[in-house]
């Protein structure tokens, strides 16, 4: 069972930064069959991806409210996601989520393209 588990949320002034963190278990496809990504949801808002990724080619997709802000990395054995977030507005205050699923062609910044999803960690910036 794909399992998918985020932490480094937290609160921060604006201007501060946060790193988020997902470890990815029980992913059965090969190792480059997937794609990843980081979305989030305020309240009263549709769920927005605003960081996808295939790995073994093609470039990141941001949305463009994090775009210059946020960058999306993964670590060496594949089984970490990270979301580093710089000036951080206050408008960036959500619930944040890592999210896998196969790997596809298209935009990535569509969250049906995604099957398995965390829990969800809270970033809060006051301004």
């Amino acid at each position: 069972q794909v399992q998918l588990m985020e932490s480094g949320g937290g609160s921060v002034q604006a201007g501060g930064s946060l790193r988020l963190s997902c470890s990815v278990s029980g992913w059965k496809y090969g190792a480059n069959a997937y794609c990843l990504a980081w979305a989030r949801q305020a309240p009263g808002n549709e769920r927005e991806v605003v960081a996808g990724t295939c790995p073994g080619g093609g470039r990141t997709d941001y949305s463009d409210s994090v775009k210059g802000r946020f960058t999306l990395s993964q670590d060496s054995t594949k089984t970490n996601l990270y979301l580093q977030m710089d000036s951080l507005k206050p408008e960036d205050t959500a619930m944040y989520y890592c999210a896998v699923g196969p790997r596809f062609v298209g935009n990535k910044l569509r969250p049906d393209r995604y099957n398995f999803w965390g829990q969800g960690t809270q970033v809060t910036v006051s301004s």
